[in-house]
């Protein structure tokens, strides 16, 4: 029997391989890529992405002020490298709002071949970049003490979940949904071992992992990279924390905008860990089950439409 080419498989390094789930999300509109029927799992799209990277900076910068103003500790959870992280410091630093109260998780660390995570002098590490754009730009007398800025490590990683369990689970946890679908680096590949389990899936914390094909291709297109694709440049695992910390969070914002020039490559991506299946497979389809948001930027909403299709 003839076959049509178009019902070729997917490719088999691929971890989510379901053709008929892929092609009905990404004809998902942008007129009703916000609804949902888990009422505790928000969308909403930002059309302008100057005001988008805004928003993100104002959210973080008014739950350290909210918390301060309540006398509560507050747990965050960041995701990587943004430069937009020195407009917070400066936004702490003209408003005067103390963080001493405030403790700060990063979501991962790259690590070498052996599960040796980057030290904080390597310029291409998270920690590098978190301290120069955010950390050291937070006046001294403002700023939360070191004691209290954790990075997953060789080290702590083990202990690394247990720790933000010890402080009541993070009060929000930032992020965004990466090309695989990974959340943080707890990449799509890792969860072969939990599919039919999503209870065990969602108990799994901290520890070193090995980073999927498709997020060193995306990490290696980003600035810190050169802007240049140099798969050379990347590291092969990283410490990541893990579904679980996701569970734990009191609430989970991730703020989905990435693009590569033309290639806004989240449009498909964040439509199908917002209404595919929830899967270990696509490990940010665990935001439609937890109380959780998903901020898009405009061109991340917009339709999904090929060349072809434009065309005609």
């Amino acid at each position: 029997m003839n076959k049509r080419f178009e019902d070729f498989e997917l490719a088999r390094f691929l971890s989510f391989r379901d053709k008929k789930v892929c092609e009905r999300v990404k004809r998902i509109r942008k007129k009703d890529i916000c609804r949902h029927a888990n009422k505790n799992f928000k969308i909403r799209i930002i059309e302008d992405e100057t005001d988008f990277l805004f928003s993100y900076v104002l959210d973080l910068v008014s739950g350290i002020k909210k918390s301060q103003e309540e006398g509560r500790r507050h747990v965050v959870i960041l995701p990587a490298t943004n430069p937009y992280y020195a407009l917070a410091a400066k936004m702490i630093n003209e408003l005067k709002i103390s963080c001493k109260h405030v403790w700060t998780f990063n979501m991962d660390e790259y690590a070498d071949q052996d599960g040796n995570t980057a030290p904080r002098t390597w310029k291409g590490g998270f920690q590098y970049f978190m301290w120069k754009d955010f950390f050291s730009k937070i006046d001294p007398k403002l700023r939360m003490p070191e004691k209290q800025i954790h990075f997953p490590s060789t080290k702590n990683v083990d202990r690394y979940t247990q720790r933000i369990e010890d402080l009541g689970g993070a009060d929000v946890c930032y992020g965004g949904i990466g090309w695989c679908g990974h959340i943080a680096f707890f990449e799509s590949h890792l969860g072969t071992e939990w599919v039919g389990d999503l209870d065990g899936y969602l108990d799994q914390g901290a520890r070193i992992v090995e980073l999927h094909p498709i997020t060193v291709m995306q990490n290696v297109l980003f600035p810190d990279a050169g802007s240049s694709g140099d798969w050379s440049w990347c590291p092969p695992k990283a410490a990541t924390i893990g579904p679980k910390d996701l569970k734990n969070a009191k609430v989970v914002k991730f703020w989905d905008s990435l693009r590569f020039g033309e290639a806004v490559w989240q449009r498909f991506i964040s439509r199908l860990a917002a209404h595919g299946p929830v899967t270990p497979l696509v490990p940010a389809s665990i935001l439609q089950i937890l109380n959780s948001e998903l901020i898009l930027s405009g061109p991340v909403a917009d339709d999904i439409v090929c060349r072809d299709e434009a065309i005609n």
